[in-house]
């Protein structure tokens, strides 16, 4: 993300009425002098898609033991098939993460067990770094079998993967996968399958936002980017997650990190672009959720309001961070460990009756 720069891929508000306090009107007046400082510039991101000929993985495993195989890993790549495949750095220094133990999780009462991923496979795309790999930790915590991080940046995927491996000695791998490489992601989902056995959730968080731009001026190039790796890379890694789920005649979980720029249009900053590319993974949630609900895989979304991850602690964006918060009842962003809980529900079986929901997690904002 350029400098100044761009928003963190969830959620960025609106104003429900332009008559509210004249505290926007008068936070306006600065961001208007600012606002070239918000601009993306769109040279940098007229990326073409990258087709990957071979994913690198990197795989930690408990020794024979159980225990933390230190430095221990293994490396190797696996190679992706051209054509059709076949349907078959972390933000800052986080506390200790105690994994749920079999001797803890047999004690528990039935619902707590019911509200666990105890024993599950879990996929989580974007994990390498901000919320990704936040509910990454939460979901090692509720008892996860094992955890394959999806990621486009090698040395924070590496470096997210090791750090968990070690704080829980649970298995964790490091997949290097862009979500717009279908071929990659097909790669990639077999051998997860082929490590540990079909995947049981997909929590499918990988994303990018574009705002402070206005839709007159907003390339073309990066209107396709932006759509290709948020909407696009939401159907993808769930169409191969859920041939995975599909083989193997299983139930499972995938959870779409959606926004509540899905749902409202966001206020001051201009960003229809993000806001439709939002609202379209909320729709291929409900669809999805509906047609695969005779295979047992339910599908849900999360669309949160403001977080405050680390692209947003950035001085360029203090005057719009004080109209966000004056606008949200709890009146502050949303912790990077926020949506732990409700992914963790959504990826257990407490949440098996529901299937094709929408659930906004924004401290009230879309209540005015």
């Amino acid at each position: 993300m350029n400098a100044a720069v761009r928003l963190t891929a969830r959620a960025v508000p609106r104003m429900g009425s332009l008559t509210r306090p004249a505290i926007a009107r008068n936070a306006m007046r600065p961001i208007i002098a600012q606002r070239a400082a918000f601009s993306v510039t769109s040279r940098a991101l007229k990326s073409e898609v990258i087709k990957e000929t071979e994913v690198p993985v990197t795989v930690y495993s408990p020794d024979h033991k159980g225990v933390a195989s230190g430095n221990q890993a293994g490396h190797f790549n696996i190679p992706v098939k051209n054509g059709a495949a076949e349907a078959a750095a972390a933000e800052e220094e986080l506390e200790i993460v105690t994994p749920l133990e079999d001797k803890v999780y047999d004690q528990l009462p039935r619902t707590m067990q019911k509200m666990s991923v105890h024993g599950k496979v879990i996929i989580i795309t974007g994990g390498a770094r901000g919320l990704g790999n936040h509910m990454a930790r939460a979901c090692a915590e509720a008892g996860a079998k094992a955890i394959a991080i999806f990621d486009a940046n090698q040395d924070l995927g590496d470096e997210s993967a090791a750090e968990l491996h070690q704080k829980t000695g649970l298995p964790v791998s490091f997949f290097k996968v862009d979500v717009r490489d279908g071929n990659a992601i097909n790669a990639a989902v077999q051998n997860v399958v082929d490590l540990y056995g079909p995947p049981d959730v997909l929590v499918n968080s990988a994303g990018i936002a574009d705002s402070n731009i206005k839709a007159e001026t907003y390339d073309s190039a990066m209107f396709r980017r932006l759509i290709d790796i948020n909407l696009t890379g939401s159907f993808l890694m769930s169409q191969s997650v859920g041939r995975a789920m599909m083989a193997a005649g299983k139930p499972g979980s995938i959870i779409l990190v959606a926004s509540m720029s899905g749902s409202i249009v966001n206020y001051p900053q201009e960003q229809s672009c993000y806001n439709a590319s939002k609202a379209g993974v909320i729709q291929l949630g409900k669809s999805l959720g509906a047609e695969w609900a005779k295979h047992g895989i339910r599908v849900n979304c999360i669309s949160p309001g403001y977080m405050d991850t680390a692209l947003n602690k950035v001085p360029a964006l203090d005057a719009q961070k004080k109209i966000w918060k004056s606008l949200t009842p709890q009146d502050r962003l949303g912790n990077v460990d926020d949506l732990n809980g409700l992914c963790v529900f959504l990826a257990s079986d407490a949440s098996g009756f529901m299937t094709g929901a929408n659930v906004i997690i924004d401290g009230g904002y879309t209540l005015y």
